[in-house]
Formats: C-alpha cells, structure tokens, sequence
C-alpha cells in the first residue's frame, strides 16, 4: 500500500508499505478515504516530538480519518463490509482503572493513532484498528463530514468539561479547527454569548460567520481590555485553543471569579508558567482537556441533525500526492487555512 511517511523534519515522502492484516478477531480493516491535518501532527512535522513524544523517523503520521470497512474479524458483529465509518483514533485497554471508572481517554495502556511510539497514523491506505473504535454513518454525513468529526468531538467533550449553566459567557482564544468546533459544541448547548480571538484575519471571519458575539485580533488591539468592556465581571470559562503561554494570561485576566480556564490547546514548550497570585485571588479553576471521551457518536448525531455546522472548516483539499504541500501549508498558516484535507481518490 501507498503510504506517507515523516522520514525527517519538515520531510515527508511516499513510499510502499506491506498491507496490513487482521490479527485479532475483534479487529476490522479499514480502506482510508480522506484525512484531516491537524495541528498536533504539524507539531511532530516542525519539530519531531510534543514533550516527552519524540518521533522516530520514518513514521506515519495522522489521526483524523474516515473510512470504509474493507473486512471484519471473526467476532465483529457490529460492522459490516463496505460501511463507511469514522475512526477514533484512541484505543483504550478496556481493564485499567481508568477504563473501568469511564475515563477511556486517560487510560494508562492507551495507544493513539500517529503518537510515536504507539501506534503508525492513517496517512496510508489501509488500516487495522479495533471494531469498537469504529462508528458507523450510515450514509447520515458526508466524507468530509466524517473526518472533521474527530475535532468535533473534542470540541464536545471540553464544553461538557466546562460544566456551563444556561446562558454563560464564555472566551474561546484560538479560532483554529479546535476553537472553532468548541464554538460550535458550545452554540449547541445553548452558551450565551462568546467571544473569540486569533491573530489570523480569515478565522476571524469565519468564527464571526459562524456566530461568535465579538471576534478580535491580538496583534492590533488589546483583547482583554476589549473583551472586559463588554462583560465587566469577566467570563465564566475560557477555552484556551492557542497551546500559547500570552492566551493562557489573557484566560487568567478574562476570567470571573470562580471562572474556569479551560486547556484545550497543546503548547510546544515543556512548560507554561502561571502568576498564583492572580489565580489564588480569583479562585480560578483550571482544567486540562485530554483529547475526548466518547463523544464521537454525539459528534456524528449532531452533524446528521443540523446541529452543528463544520463544513466550513475545510478549506484546501490534496491528494495524497501532495501530502507535503497540506503540511506546508498548515505549518506556515497560508492562505487562511482552517482545515486541510488530503483525499484518497
């Protein structure tokens, strides 16, 4: 099979790589139609590792796909040939004690799709993954749809995280796909009102189409004091999406208190520092967001629905081919790119 490889930094190139079988009986083979980069793939590309993930090359990158079920294990009753599918990419062990207290998402023996030293991404053709880390569409969402259900789902699971009562006020810092699918879960459950930033003119423009109250850019104005003006006692929860340590201050000032500051967004840097003393007096909260924990169905559901919207996401689209170029240009934020897709045709 055709297979994307990261063979060094900034270095991706194709090569053939033996398909891959059935080992288990509980497991299905996937023919992949389309994946989405993301940003934390853009970060092993830069640099070859996020904290203590260090990649080593060559390695297949990716997790956001969607697919079709090309052959099931003697044991998947739940799935058939020839259903397309969304993959989550987590695969939990099922026995530990995470597991077993319903936090899948922090299990200690987890293996993540295009985690390094865990298990190869989907930039390939073909894939063997867990029937249970499947979910079938039904033919309910379209491919694209199906791809960008992976962030949406996280989207979902920070906002439940959150814990908002009706009519909150909220920030989310980084329009990115991530802030833009919070912005979306949050809408969904009936948020008040929210306020967004990002220092990309064109995601500004899409978080204020997709109805954001107030959207600014940190490079030509003070957004706290901006966003302070219009809710004097602050926020009640702020979703950092940036991975920045200048979004998590903003967070911290913007913040009511008893607010929340939400940690959605993956810094680069081994570590972020906090001012206790702001924190402490304000009595803030703050929450680290891991991944998503089963909310992928609920992602799938709303998107079928009309629920939510994020087609919009998607702005450039590639062959495998030119996997390179989606990286390029995702890594440089060219062209106000959101979402970049790379299409198995």
């Amino acid at each position: 099979m055709k297979a994307q490889l990261l063979t060094g930094i900034r270095h991706i190139e194709m090569r053939e790589l033996a398909d891959p079988v059935l080992s288990r009986s509980d497991e299905v083979l996937l023919r992949i139609e389309a994946v989405g980069v993301c940003g934390s793939d853009v970060h092993y590309y830069e640099t070859g590792r996020i904290g203590s993930q260090v990649v080593e090359f060559p390695y297949v990158l990716g997790h956001e796909c969607a697919a079709i079920v090309e052959k099931v294990g003697s044991a998947v009753e739940t799935l058939n040939v020839g259903q397309p599918v969304v993959v989550d990419p987590l695969i939990a062990c099922g026995s530990c004690d995470q597991c077993r207290t319903g936090r899948i998402n922090t299990c200690r023996n987890q293996k993540f799709l295009g985690c390094p030293g865990q298990v190869p991404g989907c930039l390939c053709e073909y894939l063997v993954m867990p029937a249970e880390c499947c979910y079938p569409t039904e033919g309910a969402i379209t491919t694209e749809q199906a791809v960008l259900c992976e962030p949406l789902a996280i989207g979902i699971y920070a906002v439940q995280q959150a814990r908002l009562q009706a009519g909150a006020r909220i920030g989310i810092l980084g329009a990115g796909p991530i802030g833009l699918c919070v912005l979306a879960a949050a809408q969904a459950e009936g948020v008040g009102t929210i306020y967004m930033t990002d220092k990309i003119p064109e995601r500004e423009d899409a978080a204020r189409r997709a109805g954001a109250a107030w959207c600014g850019n940190p490079l030509d104005q003070n957004i706290v004091q901006e966003i302070l003006q219009r809710e004097p006692l602050g926020l009640d929860a702020v979703f950092e999406c940036a991975g920045q340590q200048e979004t998590l201050d903003q967070g911290v000032d913007l913040l009511r208190p008893g607010g929340r500051l939400m940690m959605v967004g993956i810094p680069r840097e081994d570590r972020v520092c906090f001012m206790p003393d702001r924190m402490r007096r304000k009595e803030l909260s703050l929450i680290n967001v891991r991944r998503q924990n089963e909310c992928t169905r609920k992602a799938i559901d709303w998107v079928a629905a009309g629920k939510v919207n994020v087609d919009y996401l998607i702005t450039h689209r590639f062959g495998l081919a030119d996997t390179s170029k989606a990286f390029e240009l995702v890594a440089g934020y060219k062209e106000g790119v959101i979402k970049a897709l790379i299409e198995f045709l």
